[in-house]
């Protein structure tokens, strides 16, 4: 997952949160009865988390119940009660639950980098977390993108700090970008939003799949979630891009059940195996533009040795873009035009960012919140030679426009 450290409150006071426009609520660990204090890297370092506290800051308040924000408010006693809030995610028993609070969101503006901006925001004192949350998903905190009122960009939206869009950019390298304002640039791919008035989310529909030069036409909706580490897919997209993918392969398959995995097709690398190859994979989106996957694998190492997987989970219901599919991309979430858009970046214009030397110690499940959009489709397959496989490296600059916050890929080793 991608994390960035946002500031917060008065005095202002940094937290490391997970960046999902999977889900809407932007939650911290706030005078929490269980939650994660910290991590250990694997050098045996220790760092330990900040907690939020309303006292612990000038500016902050809680949301009573009367708030056009609060979504509970059938569990009020009152108008002026403090709204309640839980989130439940599609990981098996994940959570978060507490009360709404206000403060102020510390911000900069890419035309003047002196110039602070604080944001009267909305968010989640996290008293208490469960599930993936005390297992390495979002340990300190968890940043909602969605569509929602009282995700943060539609605030800074509301509130006339921003335009109604933002962008998200993750570099091949781990590092990356998110500006609050950016509606995109000429000649970035764009495909509609498909909404639900029930649920908004940022689905949209894939027309076409081709692996490794082996195109099929299908129809199926998929969010796009930062919040997933991976791409998660059902039938039939999932197989036909997995045993196209499985078919070019050239070394053997894994097939190890002890090593925990959760990719269906890897591949044992020998000893003294520095490269390898294998098959690209490309989306056509709805309304014809392409969307080329720079990184669908993840090397593994493994006891006996390293590995390469297909960075594909089988779904049951709903189809996930993850966030390995978006590497290489600036992805701009347009909520104006109701348009994703993408296009090739290596997001180095960014001017700091900082990274933290841990390693992962599995992968991070889903972070999207429930209820969202289940999707199916049928396939028309058609076999059309296309271009032999290789590995994109995109080098495109990108100029960002509005509120940015750096961030960077910082997989956990070890809570406390």
């Amino acid at each position: 997952m991608h994390y960035a450290n946002v500031s917060i409150g008065t005095p202002a006071v940094s937290f490391l949160v997970a960046l999902d426009t999977g889900s809407d609520l932007f939650w911290l660990p706030c005078d929490c009865s269980k939650c994660v204090r910290g991590l250990k890297t694997s050098d045996n370092q220790m760092i330990e988390f900040n907690i939020y506290s309303l006292n612990s800051s000038n500016t902050s308040s809680k949301v009573p119940c009367s708030s056009a924000l609060c979504e509970q408010q059938k569990q009020c006693s009152s108008p002026q009660s403090n709204c309640p809030y839980e989130v439940l995610y599609l990981s098996n028993g994940t959570s978060s639950t507490g009360v709404l609070v206000e403060d102020v969101l510390h911000l900069t503006t890419d035309e003047d980098k002196t110039k602070a901006v604080e944001a009267k925001i909305t968010f989640g004192c996290g008293q208490t977390q469960t599930g993936s949350f005390l297992n390495g998903a979002a340990p300190n905190g968890l940043f909602g993108l969605g569509m929602d009122n009282v995700s943060v960009p539609s605030i800074l939206a509301n509130e006339n700090l921003a335009s109604n869009s933002f962008s998200m950019c993750f570099g091949l390298d781990g590092v990356g970008r998110i500006t609050f304002g950016d509606r995109g640039s000429s000649g970035q791919g764009e495909t509609p939003f498909n909404l639900r008035q029930s649920h908004p989310t940022y689905n949209v529909s894939i027309t076409q799949v081709n692996v490794g030069g082996n195109t099929a036409d299908l129809d199926f909706n998929a969010i796009f979630d930062s919040g997933t580490s991976f791409t998660y897919l059902n039938d039939p997209a999932y197989t036909l891009i997995s045993e196209n993918f499985n078919n070019f392969a050239r070394e053997k398959r894994h097939t190890s059940n002890s090593s925990g995995l959760p990719f269906e097709y890897c591949y044992d690398l020998s000893a003294n195996q520095t490269s390898f190859n294998y098959s690209i994979v490309n989306l056509t989106m709805n309304g014809g533009d392409y969307f080329f996957v720079n990184d669908p694998i993840i090397v593994i190492s493994l006891q006996g040795g390293d590995v390469y997987c297909l960075g594909i989970v089988k779904s049951d219901n709903v189809n996930i873009i993850g966030q390995n599919f978006m590497t290489g991309y600036r992805i701009v979430f347009d909520r104006e035009r109701m348009v994703l858009g993408w296009k090739a970046s290596d997001c180095y214009d960014i001017e700091a960012s900082n990274t933290l030397p841990v390693n992962p110690p599995t992968a991070v499940p889903p972070a999207i919140a429930v209820n969202p959009e289940a999707t199916s489709g049928n396939a028309n397959n058609t076999n059309i030679s296309g271009a032999s496989p290789s590995i994109m490296s995109p080098s495109r600059h990108l100029k960002t426009l509005f509120y940015a916050l750096t961030f960077a890929l910082i997989p956990f080793f070890a809570l406390i």
